[in-house]
């Protein structure tokens, strides 16, 4: 989090996390256009629409006499973009961990978190994470309550789950609340 007191601003930087395919563009993409900002988003995509590097949008609101200024990113889920990972989380506030509910999916979901762990070390388990449990309209998907036992959620302190459907929308915004929460706790929001 970063304070720029000439400017009266607290820059926060949310970046959304996971496998390939899992949703992450779209939740984001939904964000935005749940505030009207949807122009605003850039993505850097490959010809057939996925995501090259990452997406990248600032949501920002007015306060009293301070306003907040959120990064969006999304880091690329392909194996091949993978170096371009620890850059896109550098300086991270809070990440979306979008996980593909599928049943197929679980291993990707599981080696993306891993990934993750990986880069966060000691650290991992004190920062804000909300796990986006997407796809929730399919019938072959995962119980959230085994991937949550798998990654040992109850050793975490700031994370929460929520069912999303990036497609059309629903509980984008309340995970992005629930996130908020955890970053400022003391904070009113919608």
């Amino acid at each position: 989090m970063i304070y720029d007191y000439e400017n009266k601003t607290i820059q926060v930087k949310i970046v959304y996390y996971g496998p390939a395919m899992s949703g992450k563009t779209a939740s984001i993409k939904n964000l935005f256009s749940f505030f009207n900002k949807g122009d605003i988003l850039t993505s850097i995509e490959s010809t057939v629409g996925r995501t090259l590097f990452f997406d990248f949008g600032v949501l920002q609101f007015e306060g009293g006499e301070w306003s907040l200024k959120f990064l969006i990113y999304s880091a690329t889920g392909q194996d091949f973009y993978a170096s371009t990972r620890p850059a896109t989380l550098n300086g991270v506030d809070g990440i979306i961990f979008v996980a593909d509910s599928r049943e197929q999916c679980l291993q990707h979901n599981l080696r993306s978190w891993n990934e993750l762990k990986t880069m966060f070390r000691e650290d991992f388990q004190t920062l804000p994470i909300l796990v986006s449990f997407n796809k929730q309209d399919l019938q072959d998907k995962i119980n959230p309550g085994e991937f949550l036992k798998t990654i040992d959620s109850s050793n975490f302190s700031q994370l929460a789950y929520e069912h999303t459907n990036a497609i059309n929308g629903e509980g984008i915004f309340d995970s992005f609340k629930k996130l908020l929460e955890f970053i400022f706790p003391n904070l009113r929001l919608l």
